[in-house]
């Protein structure tokens, strides 16, 4: 498995996406797809967007019963995406229902991942508002060992939770970022960050960039720049 860079298309229509992916002439950016533009614009766009040829990572983190979620899944997977999220906390028993739904008749598979906790959950939140005491660190290793024992293929995580859970979970256990920013980038409403180079030594195997590179005033320029930076 390749390191990628994968385009976080926060977008709020088709219009927009389309336009924004039309500047990246004979180049097919990984892209993903997530809950604004998914619930704006339905199944249809993730199709389009596949026949142009992207890798597709759709970002809409199940989390139910396991037999709801067995089901959506088995949905999703007829869209033939490259890679699929849920979120841990639904148990294993839920993400066990996920891959036996996503697997299609033929035994192929989107790339499943976990989230553990999300970036804007603090220590202090999840222990007086989930009632979570252990630290938010060993918390996520714990998560993230049980998206390994279901089956799993990786988490979405922070850079700086890559390396320890390549430790707890193997190398083979794909580490999928987002908090990415330039080094002379602005830094957003992100308080975490790493630039895609840092990203690279800690050892995540993909990065989620979002603003640095849709709102640069080249997005190709900027995309080009974090592949170089990131996959060498």
């Amino acid at each position: 498995m390749g390191k990628d860079v994968i385009i976080a298309c926060d977008f709020s229509s088709k219009e927009e996406t389309l336009a924004f992916l039309d500047k990246f002439s004979g180049k097919k950016p990984y892209v993903k797809i997530g809950m604004e533009l998914f619930y704006a614009e339905g199944p249809a766009i993730v199709q389009e967007i596949k026949a142009r040829g992207h890798q597709i990572f759709l970002d809409l983190k199940l989390h139910d019963i396991p037999n709801t979620v067995k089901k959506a899944m088995a949905v999703l997977s007829r869209l033939d995406v490259d890679m699929v999220n849920l979120h841990a906390a639904g148990t294993r028993a839920m993400m066990e229902g996920a891959l036996e739904g996503v697997t299609r008749p033929d035994g192929t598979r989107p790339l499943v991942i976990a989230v553990t906790q999300l970036t804007s959950t603090s220590q202090e939140r999840m222990q007086e508002e989930l009632l979570i005491n252990a630290p938010i660190d060993e918390t996520v290793m714990h998560y993230a060992a049980n998206a390994a024992k279901a089956g799993l293929d990786g988490v979405v995580c922070s850079p700086m939770e890559a390396g320890k859970v390549h430790e707890t979970c193997g190398k083979g256990f794909l580490t999928v970022t987002p908090g990415i920013r330039f080094a002379d980038g602005d830094k957003g409403d992100q308080v975490r960050v790493t630039t895609p180079a840092q990203a690279r030594e800690i050892g995540s195997d993909y990065i989620v960039v979002g603003r640095p590179i849709t709102a640069a005033a080249d997005p190709v320029a900027a995309y080009e720049r974090c592949v170089k930076e990131f996959v060498g």
